[in-house]
């Protein structure tokens, strides 16, 4: 069998990157930056207060307290046209420009107003005080989203402040997806003697929406070579093709009998993981398809891995962050012939560091338990067995195209 490293590879070898398309601002959340990005002006454009108080010289300050004439003031967006000469100040506001001859700010808490007079009765620290000069944020042509990057909420205010309203990223891969098996009815209906719900659907249509992608349902294929070919037709046009169930070695499995009829090329099958050993990936007609187990939670981990590398591939991603570590919060036993992938929780002990803890059953029919891990402790094949606090290899769960 396969290693899951060398599955993974195949996957990502296997896709191909997606082209780019423009979009608006306000629908550039969640997606992946086909080019870099560069600011188009530079910001603060120049010198600006911080804090709300009087715009003064240095110089003057040499005596506390100092009595300065008010020759004007400065909001933001409304410029103070005049200069500073000896012995003046100018009102200023936290945003507005700092008048000519001025350097430094005094806070309007450390002075005193009578009339057209201020007193200064508050040295600040240092000259320059408040004071933020032009370019500390960034510059004209500087580039601050990059390639390969997940657009988050912060970038869209980033993007706009650049102002830049229109961003090149790339499409939403199109992934056609169908479930197998005779057994299998969807939520509302009727479930008759030996039939299961069909879960998997829509949590794939789900894991699809939240890895940036457009899910494409082709239904349920019956266990007929008959229906799961009128089925698997309704995939042209898609950029990844997955099956659910119809993968293993039981006689109504169909998915490899049906696809080699109609010239699949198989890349691979069978891997070293648990759970999820039954996984296919191979082209038809040129579009990647992924074969996944039937099991639901067998599908969502092998989604988390696999569906996740395709995506990582076709979007183009960069520095995508995957495996991390943690401390164990319980024993586990040793490992067997496959790498597997255990359901946990993650919680932070009193040092700050993350603990994964196992849960006591990995039954992979335990949906339920699946929903409810923070994460995937990762165990190699043939590990001898940990200790609680001994430090292990995790896959969080917490990823998604949508973020802050």
């Amino acid at each position: 069998m396969l290693s899951v490293i060398d599955a993974l590879e195949k996957v990502s070898a296997g896709c191909g990157l997606l082209p780019a398309e423009q979009v608006s601002l306000d629908a550039a959340l969640g997606r992946v930056l086909a080019q870099d990005v560069a600011s188009t002006l530079t910001h603060p454009p120049t010198a600006v207060s911080a804090m709300d108080g009087y715009a003064v010289r240095w110089d003057d300050l040499a005596a506390i307290p100092a009595d300065l004439t008010v020759i004007g003031e400065a909001a933001a967006g409304h410029v103070f046209s005049g200069a500073l000469a000896l012995g003046q100040a100018a009102r200023i506001f936290t945003g507005g420009a700092l008048p000519e001859g001025a350097d430094t700010i005094v806070i309007q808490e450390d002075t005193e107003r009578h009339g057209d007079t201020v007193r200064v009765t508050e040295k600040p620290a240092e000259k320059g005080e408040f004071v933020r000069p032009a370019g500390l944020d960034f510059k004209e042509g500087e580039v601050l989203l990059s390639a390969g990057q997940v657009i988050t909420a912060r970038g869209v205010g980033l993007a706009a402040a650049m102002n830049v309203p229109w961003l090149m990223v790339r499409r939403r891969p199109r992934v056609a997806f169908v479930a197998t098996g005779d057994e299998v009815v969807m939520p509302g209906q009727p479930v008759g003697p030996g039939q299961i719900i069909s879960s998997n659907s829509l949590a794939l249509a789900a894991y699809i929406t939240a890895m940036g992608g457009e899910p494409v349902s082709l239904g349920i294929a019956r266990d007929t070579p008959e229906s799961l070919a009128e089925t698997l037709a309704g995939a042209r046009g898609a950029d990844l093709l997955v099956t659910m169930g119809g993968a293993s070695v039981g006689d109504h499995d169909l998915v490899r009998q049906v696809l080699g009829g109609r010239g699949f090329e198989l890349d691979f099958y069978k891997i070293a993981m648990r759970p999820g050993k039954p996984l296919i990936f191979g082209h038809i007609d040129g579009t990647p398809m992924l074969g996944l187990p039937g099991n639901p939670v067998s599908t969502g981990v092998t989604s988390a891995l696999f569906l996740r590398a395709a995506f990582a591939k076709m979007l183009g991603l960069v520095g995508e962050r995957r495996e991390s570590t943690a401390v164990l919060g319980t024993d586990l036993p040793a490992n067997g012939k496959r790498e597997d992938y255990m359901r946990a929780s993650l919680d932070t002990a009193a040092d700050g560091r993350a603990v994964a803890t196992a849960f006591p059953r990995q039954d992979s029919a335990m949906l339920a338990a699946f929903t409810k891990a923070d994460c995937l402790i990762i165990r190699d094949i043939g590990a001898p067995p940990a200790k609680a606090g001994d430090l292990v290899r995790i896959l969080p769960l917490g990823f998604g195209s949508l973020r802050f």
